[in-house]
């Protein structure tokens, strides 16, 4: 018996305190419960992680197919498209500009489904920058719409700026707050590359405005020689350049022609031509032939760091010799086209560009008839991505003129044979023709 009763008997724990029978049980439940609550909890973890990564990336992609260009209309249009891709349901754009609100525009989606264009436009009035410490509230809700509609108005605001508003709308389930947040975070990206393509158009305008003012005023030639000049500037998706043209009148009849090319867009190109053309217009006045004047633009514009290089062609018309004096600096030879209405290059040593003070220039001189047209320009009437400078010189070369053409006839007659409307730089072109003046003894000049 006490065998038995000692094999019966239960060991004590190491802290000598005895246990019920149904507690290891009970702590295994726990345990058990606590194992699974935890793999439970990274299940979910692993789940959310798997489907963030996704949600994440389409809304990284969704964000960087707005503002692809520095064009303001593009880029409210990629905003409703994106709108309504993750979204769905119809997205417009009112822009404001001042207190100056416009219609519905970049419209994506059924129109009918939008909400009265007089709240939105109220809407886009009343919107102001969000205080410092508060982000842009939306407004979530339009009295006027049906139970069934739900309608969203967010603001494209940028800094202080208020640019327009985005109006979405769609048939069915209401508005959530992850959605409305969503929608106003689309607005926000937008509104930033609004404010970059009002700031562009605005650099671009003054510079364009600079530019046109300057070429709308190149000095008058001898009554002994007609001038013609076109200035393209280039698509939209390039800033307009530092191309320019000047006529100079010089002594005896002569008048020096000038075609230059500053390298770069922008203002600071329109301000460097600019200084070119201020700095030619004063060595000119001195009568020098035209490589001393362009040695002399080199050393100016060397000693300024901050000049951009140009290019440039000078040619001396002498109708009383019948005499053209040409020299480059770095730029492309002009066209001289015949009575006939055939065009060739002429020669002319090229130096390189102003600005890099080597100097190195030299004069040319051709013969020039009455009749015969001088054509000087700039390369982007005849330079085309991945053509070689020689077979695009060519194609100019091969343009035929019928014979009697104006001045005008020519130069429309070379932008439309080289597509020069179409070019990927600007354009400045330059067409003189002399023409002996009734009474003037013939080879009157300088001696």
């Amino acid at each position: 018996m006490a065998r038995w009763i000692q094999s019966r008997r239960r060991s004590l724990p190491a802290d000598g305190r005895h246990r019920r029978a149904d507690d290891s049980d009970e702590e295994a439940l726990t345990s058990t419960k606590a194992a699974g609550a935890m793999a439970a909890t990274e299940a979910v973890s692993a789940v959310d992680a798997a489907t963030a990564g996704p949600r994440f990336a389409a809304l990284r992609d969704a964000l960087a197919g707005i503002g692809t260009t520095l064009d303001e209309s593009t880029t409210c249009a990629e905003l409703t498209r994106t709108a309504v891709r993750l979204m769905g349901g119809t997205a417009a754009v009112l822009r404001r500009t001042g207190q100056t609100v416009t219609g519905y525009e970049e419209i994506t989606g059924d129109a009918d489904v939008l909400p009265d264009a007089r709240w939105a436009t109220a809407a886009a009035r009343e919107a102001g920058a969000p205080a410092l410490d508060a982000p842009a509230e939306p407004w979530l809700r339009y009295a006027g719409a049906p139970s069934t509609r739900a309608a969203l108005c967010a603001p494209l605001t940028s800094g202080e700026d208020v640019y327009g508003v985005l109006v979405w709308a769609r048939s069915g389930k209401p508005l959530r707050p992850g959605e409305a947040e969503l929608l106003a975070l689309l607005a926000e990206r937008a509104a930033s590359h609004v404010r970059h393509a009002r700031a562009y158009d605005e650099v671009n305008r003054t510079a364009g405005d600079l530019q046109r003012a300057l070429l709308a005023e190149p000095g008058r030639p001898h009554p002994n020689l007609d001038v013609a000049i076109r200035y393209l500037p280039a698509g939209g998706g390039v800033l307009v350049g530092g191309d320019w043209c000047e006529t100079v009148r010089l002594h005896f009849g002569r008048t020096l022609l000038v075609v230059g090319d500053v390298m770069g867009h922008g203002l600071e190109a329109a301000v460097d031509m600019n200084a070119f053309r201020s700095s030619l217009r004063y060595i000119a006045s001195a009568d020098l032939p035209p490589h001393r004047v362009l040695r002399q633009m080199d050393e100016i514009a060397s000693r300024e760091a901050d000049r951009r290089p140009a290019t440039c062609l000078l040619a001396r018309v002498d109708p009383g010799r019948g005499q053209l004096t040409l020299a480059s600096a770095g730029h492309l030879p002009p066209a001289l086209i015949t009575e006939d209405g055939e065009a060739t290059l002429l020669s002319v040593p090229v130096g390189p560009p102003l600005g890099t003070g080597l100097g190195g220039y030299e004069s040319a001189t051709h013969p020039l008839a009455p009749g015969q047209t001088l054509v000087l320009f700039t390369d982007g009437l005849v330079e085309r991505r991945g053509e070689d400078i020689d077979e695009s010189l060519a194609r100019l070369s091969a343009v035929r003129f019928p014979a009697g053409d104006g001045l005008d006839d020519v130069l429309e007659t070379i932008l439309g044979r080289l597509d020069a409307r179409h070019a990927e730089d600007d354009v400045a072109a330059l067409a003189a023709r002399p023409h002996a003046r009734q009474g003037a003894p013939a080879g009157a000049g300088p001696p």
